[in-house]
Formats: C-alpha cells, structure tokens, sequence
C-alpha cells in the first residue's frame, strides 16, 4: 500500500520477517493484534508519550501533547467530567440542532440538483458542533455556501507540515513568529489557521477578563478548565489556547472522516442503505433517551462501528515509552525505549477481520452472536488512560447524524470511487491521494 509520509510502505515490507523491527535508531515498532493493550493499556503501568513525536500538533501545552503520564493524568482529569457520557448525554438538543442545519443545507441541494461534498459537509457539521460545545458559540461553518472547505485544506494542510516539524521542530517557532500579510501570501492555508488561532486567543483573553470582573461563562472547556483544581500555572493563558485548539482539532476531522467512509459505503451498496433505513423505521425513537434508544440498534452500531474500522481515525503510529522492561515474546525491551503499533494494522488484520479491505458491518453482529469480543480490537480511539478524550462525543455524533440523514434523503454518489475514502497519505489522519476531489453526492429526493 503506498502510503506516504510515514513509515507504512517499509515497516510492512520489514514485518514480514517478524512482527517486530526497528525503524529508526530510537523506535521499535510491533505488529501483533494481541499485544495492543498491553502497550497501551497495561494495569497499573505508566506510558509516557515520545517528545519527538508530540511535536506535529504544535500546541505543546495541551493534555494530547503531555509528555509525562503523571502530568497527563492531571491536565486530563479536569477535562474528563467535560466530555463524559452524562456531559454528552447533555448535549443532545445542541448536536441535533446542527444536525438539522445539516439536514436544511442537503434539502436545498436537492432542489437546486447541486453536487455535495459530504467529506466537507460532515467537518462543517463537526466544526459547528464541537465549537459551540467547548467554546459556547459556533461559527456556522453549515451556512458558508461551500460548507467552508478552506478549513478542511488547512488542516491537512497543517497536518502534512507537521511531518516536517516532527524532523525539524526549530522551525515551528520560525513559522509562528511570520507575520499574518507575509504568511497569507506564501501560505495561505497556514494563515487561516493562524487566524483560527487568534480566534481561540481572543476567546481565552475575553473570559479570563470576565473572570477577573467576577463574571463566569459556563458551559465552555475554558470556564471547566479555570474552575477545576488544577495548579495556577496550568491555568495559563498558552495552556488554556493550547488545549481549545487541540479540542477543536481533535473533534472534527477524525468523525467526519468516518462519517464519509459510512455514507460512500452505504451509496455504493445500496441494500446496506435500505437496511439501516429499515432498522431506523422500525423502531422510532424521539426525546431525551433518543440517543440511548440507537446506541441499541444492532445493525446501526455495526455499521459504524466498521466506518470506525476502515476510517482508522489516527493513522500514523503513536510511541509510548514504558518506564519498566517490557517483555515481548523473546525480546526484553530495555525502559525508556519508543515502541508503537498502529491502529492500521490492527484493524486490517486478516486474522481477527476476514476479508479487511470490505465494509461488512454483518462481522460485528456475528461476532456479538457468537460470543467474540470483537470490539477488542477497535482501537481507533486508542486505549488505556491516553485513550481520545471526545470518544462519547464521537459516537453520539455518529449516531444522531446517520439516524437523522438516512431516513430523510436519496443520495447517490457523484464521480466517487473507493479510492477517494482510502488512504493514501498519512498525515496523522488517513488522506486520500493528491488528486482526490472528495466524497461527492447528489441529493437525489428528500422524503
């Protein structure tokens, strides 16, 4: 599979003379299904984060960047009661108002017989959704006439550099201290973002002056973090920025991308459109417990759950350095060394998903049927205590987005092969190849 920026194309060579090799002077890397929780998830252990790799996000200060498992273990339990099922269960009427605005904007595709980029469509949603939730307002990226597709190129524009400031990080604080007018000529993605960035800094400055004045803004991921017990000098201006861009980031292209996996999937084999469309008729649901009720449904769960599956979420490795020996069959790995599996080749594993490559959502029922633990290995999300902070917020996104969409509309894809949902590059995210024009549809009837 040729995929670039990234360690794929040869590690797949290497492992196929075992299922551990070093792929630089510092890292291990590891292929072995069965050994993920351990190097992840293992009871009672710590796992730092390898500072060298951390440094792609460019916002140091944020609890997905935290080096230390002590010091992540502290900035995250403040932002875990904000993201928990309860906190999501909350947010019901907030993700389905956006859901709606979704919904509206596909309506008046239909009438006007536009072509839809539902990979930009679903980031518009994610944005929308997950800035109102940690920022207390949206900034209506549903209402740009082209669901603000700029913003999706920044971000992978942004996650392409950050391959580059992974091998050269002295040059992050060179790009940041790059004027706005000269950034826009020579980069104009990076200056969105840069602009993105004074978005969140003027939010931040604003609150910690209400603050001062004694006036609180609930309900933001700033105010939860001002109000926790965190020491003073995580409470920081840098930290707070840090921590809202990194939020905002992590909640929006990842869950779009799954969404645009489903629907691609689910256009191109339409008897696994009607079937959902059938489950979702069957058993109408509405009110506060709706999200509970699909969370029920067997085929919806199963056919997101492999959207997660083939979506991968996070496709470049992620090290953790244990502070013991970690024993791996023979090998005695010494403390303090890099040593990753990626999810990719978790989740492509042959021996655990027959047939890797084909969306079949029938493997998790059978599975649950006969008593496999298959959701083991979904380790999109990662696991352990480093496990994706907004993972109730992603399912919850999935669910109410894809029982509201499939009832109300016919789509069929537009100039659309699988080639456009399979990865090709590893930006940290999987991104299709270079002449890739999205997930394209047209609206063929509302109903």
């Amino acid at each position: 599979m040729p995929v670039l920026g990234s360690i794929f194309v040869p590690v797949s060579n290497a492992l196929s003379k075992g299922p551990i090799v070093r792929i630089n002077p510092h890292e291990l890397h590891i292929r072995d299904s069965e050994f993920y929780e351990q190097l992840y998830a293992p009871a009672a252990k710590k796992r730092d984060k390898y500072k060298t790799w951390v440094i792609l996000s460019g916002t140091p200060d944020a609890s997905f960047s935290t080096v230390s498992h002590s010091h992540h273990r502290v900035r995250r339990n403040a932002l875990n009661p904000f993201f928990s099922r309860q906190a999501v269960q909350r947010m019901q009427p907030l993700i389905l108002e956006k859901v709606e605005r979704l919904a509206s904007r596909l309506s008046e595709a239909a009438h006007s017989q536009r072509v839809v980029r539902l990979d930009v469509a679903f980031m518009a949603l994610t944005m929308d959704i997950i800035c109102h939730y940690a920022f207390g307002e949206s900034y209506n990226y549903l209402a740009h006439d082209d669901f603000h597709v700029e913003w999706k190129n920044s971000v992978i524009s942004a996650l392409e550099n950050g391959i580059f400031l992974r091998n050269f990080p002295w040059a992050l604080p060179l790009l940041k201290s790059i004027p706005y007018s000269v950034l826009k000529v020579l980069q104009p993605n990076a200056a969105s973002l840069a602009e993105w960035a004074n978005v969140v800094k003027q939010k931040v400055d604003n609150l910690l002056q209400e603050n001062a004045k004694g006036n609180k803004s609930s309900g933001t991921i700033f105010q939860a973090m001002l109000d926790s017990n965190l020491p003073p000098e995580e409470k920081s201006t840098a930290r707070l920025i840090d921590e809202g861009q990194s939020v905002v980031g992590a909640g929006s292209e990842t869950t779009a991308g799954t969404l645009s996996v489903i629907l691609f999937h689910l256009l191109q084999d339409k008897g696994l459109f009607y079937k959902l469309r059938q489950e979702l008729a069957s058993r109408p649901s509405k009110g506060s417990s709706l999200l509970q009720d699909l969370e029920k449904l067997p085929y919806l769960t199963a056919i997101i759950y492999e959207g997660l599956r083939l979506n991968v979420g996070v496709m470049s490795r992620s090290p953790r350095i244990a502070h013991e020996i970690v024993q791996y069959h023979d090998w005695q790995i010494p403390p303090g060394t890099p040593v990753s599996e990626s999810v990719y080749f978790v989740h492509q594993d042959p021996k655990i998903f027959p047939e890797p490559k084909k969306f079949r959502p029938e493997r998790w029922i059978e599975a649950q049927q006969n008593g496999l633990r298959l959701d083991r290995y979904m380790v999109c999300f990662s696991k352990g205590s480093r496990s994706c902070l907004g993972i109730n917020l992603a399912y919850a996104e999935l669910y109410l987005t894809l029982a509201k969409i499939i009832p109300r509309f016919e789509m069929e894809l537009y100039e659309t092969t699988i080639e456009d949902v399979e990865p090709a590059r590893d930006f940290f995210v999987p991104v299709p190849n270079l002449d890739s024009k999205g997930v394209r549809a047209k609206v063929i009837a509302v109903l």
